[in-house]
């Protein structure tokens, strides 16, 4: 679909309902509760799907969105996730509309918009709402800062072009607080966060004469430091702060037994194409898998696929 089709199809609907993804960054949240906020101000019922893995850095800003327990919707939205094996924990439908930015989206939506050149969903879901609405109010303009300033690293990831900061630009002139939003979201962390990223510095390791740089993540680092969920933002990209390292992996033990693998790279390695060895994507520059395997053996998998792509 173009944006003025799934605009046209929006303003057909009521009774929505917008998923977000597992482990919920700023960019799913951000974007579905700013295109539910639209939605209401057309007059439509629209809801979150309450996402329960919400952290706390994140709930104050989406809360009121999330949909009550006799909700029944009429339709189904997914918003920036590629995969629907990523839908939202206990999520059980289907979904009629996918709106998303990553290039590996798996078509599994009945209708797909997808801005594969944006830096953010959060920009999608701004121009979306300019059809919709004719422009976006506070609310929506601090969600969507939310959503493009955090997918973006507050705009220091590979991902920025200038289109990321025209529509970044557009929130700020619509009221979003900049200042108490980058205090927020990047200037502050918890004495837990500075006590995990000291051990996840001290344990990174090094490969291809300092070309690959891989950070893991155990849950006794976890415990050690009394870190929750909510100190674990962006832990994906410590190891690519290492000057000289090309392609960059942070394995993230699980709960269940599995890894999570999120890798970063420069434009001269796909970072996609190595989570696609284990059946994950992404972007060319970000991406990420999960192994069902201990993060050790983790290690020697994701080392493997790099071999395998980067020659």
């Amino acid at each position: 679909m173009d944006y003025q089709e799934c605009a046209d199809l929006l303003s057909g609907w009521d009774r929505v309902l917008i998923v977000s993804h597992l482990r919920p960054d700023g960019d799913t949240l951000g974007s579905s509760a700013a295109l539910c906020h639209a939605l209401k101000r057309l007059g439509k019922t629209a809801w979150m799907y309450p996402n329960s893995e919400v952290t706390d850095k994140y709930l104050p800003y989406v809360r009121e969105f999330f949909a009550p327990a006799d909700f029944v919707p009429e339709h189904r939205l997914a918003v920036d996730t590629a995969e629907k094996s990523m839908l939202a924990l206990g999520f059980p439908g289907d979904i009629e509309l996918c709106v998303d930015h990553h290039p590996s989206n798996s078509r599994y939506a009945e209708k797909l918009l997808l801005g594969d050149r944006k830096s953010a969903c959060g920009e999608i879901i701004l121009e979306l709402i300019k059809l919709l609405c004719g422009g976006i109010d506070e609310t929506e303009a601090t969600l969507l800062y939310i959503a493009i300033s955090t997918d973006t690293g507050c705009f220091q990831y590979s991902n920025t072009n200038s289109a990321t900061f025209r529509a970044a630009a557009e929130t700020l002139d619509a009221g979003a607080n900049i200042h108490e939003l980058n205090q927020r979201f990047f200037r502050r962390v918890s004495k837990a966060r500075i006590i995990l990223e000291g051990m996840i510095f001290s344990d990174m390791k090094f490969y291809r004469d300092g070309g690959v740089a891989v950070a893991t993540v155990t849950l006794d680092m976890l415990k050690k430091a009394g870190a929750v969920e909510n100190d674990c933002d962006d832990l994906a990209n410590l190891s690519g702060r290492v000057e000289g390292a090309l392609v960059s992996v942070t394995i993230r033990e699980m709960e269940d037994g599995t890894s999570k693998i999120s890798v970063r790279s420069g434009p001269t390695v796909n970072s996609s194409d190595i989570c696609a060895v284990y059946g994950g994507g992404g972007h060319a520059m970000a991406a990420g898998c999960n192994i069902a395997c201990p993060p050790d053996q983790a290690r020697e998998k994701i080392l493997a696929a790099i071999d395998t792509v980067w020659r």
